[in-house]
């Protein structure tokens, strides 16, 4: 198999080139100052992760690591095509809509004595059962339904045939690396393969094949299988919505050709250059905010390489999205619908 490029290489390679969307560096710099006191802080670290998030496993064990298999591969296209219609899923009292929306849905199946997260039960899985678990508390179903079922029936395939049924065999076969990881992933389990061609070159991004391992690592709290000394080496997970915050914080910019295509609502397809630029100048974008930062600790004598890495500042980032969703209606986001985000 052709070897996988590197999604920071992509990006590099992808901001570089870019005719429609620009990272700023003075931004990026500054973005970075604005998070130099939260850095530091636990909520910014891998205990976030649990304690900020009721619908997180709250154990580090096998059922945890198959929970976290089974909801990242399911993880894509939660936008609403109107926001006063949207897929919300009620849970325990609270009603919970975007990616929430499915924790909530495999939480409320798991209630029910559903083994959704069982990949003896979802490699057989039918439309309707599918249908059934992932049913909404609105009248508006939760989007590419049948791209569900087909990813959810091959993923569980894979995982029977290849890896004992379990996602922890792939963890423990990793041998504490995320890039090999990340690589098992992308070899065995094809809808991982978030992959684009950018001026003739073939580019990534892995934005679920990435999460997957940074949840891995983060419901296991970074220790035994989930210890990754190489977890810094994974890049942010490049979505509609971290694009969004960094033109929203003005660390990155787009072109007023981009910027009124988005304010139209226009949906691009997976793979056009827009959507490309997009996504690899995020990554890159946020990089840079990671080095920033890293350069401003060294400043005041101190080491934070094994606190600051694009995980967490993804899932900070992530967080600040969901938090301040009024004032971020400035920057519409790219409305792409597709399996890898």
């Amino acid at each position: 198999m052709e070897p996988f490029p590197s999604p920071l290489e992509s990006a590099k390679f992808i901001a570089s080139r870019s005719k429609d969307v620009f990272v700023d560096e003075e931004g990026a710099r500054r973005v970075a100052e604005s998070l130099f006191d939260k850095a530091a802080a636990a909520e910014f670290g891998l205990a976030g992760w649990k304690s900020l998030h009721e619908l997180n496993p709250q154990a580090a064990s096998r059922e945890a690591v198959d929970w976290v298999f089974l909801v990242d591969t399911l993880n894509f296209s939660f936008w609403s095509e109107r926001e006063e219609q949207r897929y919300l899923v009620k849970y325990k009292g609270k009603t919970y809509s975007g990616y929430w929306s499915l924790c909530a849905a495999v939480n409320r199946a798991l209630d029910e004595g559903i083994p959704i997260t069982s990949a003896s039960y979802f490699a057989t899985m039918t439309l309707d059962q599918v249908r059934h678990v992932f049913r909404s508390d609105t009248e508006v179903p939760i989007p590419l339904i049948e791209e569900r079922h087909w990813v959810l029936n091959e993923s569980g395939t894979v995982l029977l045939e290849k890896f004992g049924g379990s996602f922890l065999t792939c963890v423990k076969m990793s041998e504490k690396s995320a890039q090999k990881l990340l690589r098992l992933v992308l070899e065995n389990f094809p809808s991982y393969r978030d992959e684009a061609v950018f001026e003739s070159k073939k580019v990534s991004f892995y934005k679920r094949a990435q999460i997957l391992v940074a949840d891995t690592w983060s419901v296991l709290e970074g220790k035994g299988d989930g210890f990754f000394d190489d977890i810094s080496s994974l890049t942010i997970f490049a979505d509609y919505r971290i694009p969004q915050v960094l033109v929203h914080l003005k660390a990155m910019m787009y072109s007023e050709e981009l910027m009124k295509k988005l304010c139209e609502g226009t949906i691009f397809q997976s793979g056009d250059r827009e959507e490309v630029e997009i996504r690899g100048c995020s990554i890159w974008c946020c990089s840079l905010i990671c080095r920033h930062l890293l350069q401003l600790y060294e400043r005041k004598g101190q080491d934070m390489r094994g606190k600051i890495n694009a995980v967490l500042l993804d899932y900070h980032l992530w967080d600040y999205a969901r938090d301040h969703r009024e004032e971020m209606k400035d920057v519409p986001f790219h409305r792409v619908r597709c399996i890898y985000y």
